[in-house]
């Protein structure tokens, strides 16, 4: 029974890395802009096939492509908001949840269209290996490396809203925008550059999962919903509340996909169980207020 708990704790640990970066993005947008992006999840799928698409054309390896495909989320994530959102900032409400809902279902028949509904996904040979740590802890050596490159992105994302200008200018239109605007930070193209930031997270995610998760155009909603419990568990405008959403929900998941019979599909439930508590429970999210400057 330890080594199982064990192996419990191993497994959520290294979900939770990929969780906290395909949530932080999200989270990021929010806490920034204020408005919530439907179209987050599509941003993964196009991600993951621009990796793929890398892998079987050029047979560059997803971690070697990774870098690019984030650049051209971010340049995504900006026109997307040049384009469409910067236009309805000042409408509150129902009118920008309609245009991110509709640029979602856009993106995602487009993909369709493109490259129908086949299941797809890169094969590098770490994908399917795995490290006999003990004589009854594994540990998948994919899940392992997509840990790190979570970690190191939400390191990065961390240090850069530390001590760089421009990240402290982010935090500063986060707290109290208007503030932010009489001290002269160009409050617009923060946001423009918050949205490009959290879209080249969704595509990273999105390379990540090439190799972890069959890649199709609607891949990109359980995802989503998986995000919003994320933050939502956290607290929406919180990026260290994020992590421990991420990795709560992760560690929740894998013991109910070992401990309880038929696990694996009740496990896909747990991110609407828990969206549905914490919204009646806490709607603040675990750190509440406390967590809005982080």
């Amino acid at each position: 029974m330890a080594s199982l708990i064990v192996q419990v704790i191993v497994d959520g640990l290294l979900l939770g890395g990929v969780y906290t970066l395909m949530a932080v993005g999200l989270s990021l947008a929010f806490g920034v802009t204020r408005i919530i992006n439907f179209a987050h999840g599509e941003m993964v799928t196009y991600g993951a096939y621009v990796a793929f698409f890398a892998f079987v054309g050029l047979n560059l390896d997803p971690l070697l492509s990774l870098p690019v495909v984030a650049v051209l989320g971010a340049i995504a994530g900006h026109l997307i908001f040049r384009l469409s959102l910067e236009k309805i900032l000042d409408d509150v409400g129902i009118n920008q949840v309609l245009l991110t809902f509709g640029i979602g279902l856009v993106l995602q028949n487009l993909a369709v269209i493109m490259w129908t509904g086949d299941e797809r996904a890169t094969t590098p040979p770490y994908a399917l290996e795995s490290w006999l740590v003990s004589t009854d802890i594994i540990v998948a050596k994919g899940r392992l490396i997509a840990f790190g490159i979570a970690v190191l992105f939400i390191v990065s994302l961390l240090a850069w809203l530390r001590w760089s200008e421009l990240g402290r200018a982010t935090r500063a239109v986060s707290q109290n925008r208007s503030a932010a605007a009489l001290v002269g930070i160009n409050v617009r193209g923060i946001y423009a550059l918050s949205f490009a930031l959290s879209s080249a997270f969704g595509a990273a995610t999105g390379a990540i999962m090439s190799f972890l998760l069959p890649i199709t155009p609607f891949m990109g909603f359980p995802i989503l919903v998986k995000a919003f419990a994320i933050i939502i568990l956290g607290g929406m405008d919180s990026i260290i509340g994020t992590v421990i959403g991420a990795f709560f929900l992760a560690i929740c998941e894998t013991a109910i996909g070992y401990f309880v019979p038929n696990g694996i599909g009740w496990a896909e439930g747990v991110a609407f169980f828990l969206l549905v508590m914490v919204l009646i429970a806490r709607p603040t999210g675990i750190l509440g207020k406390a967590g809005r400057e982080a």
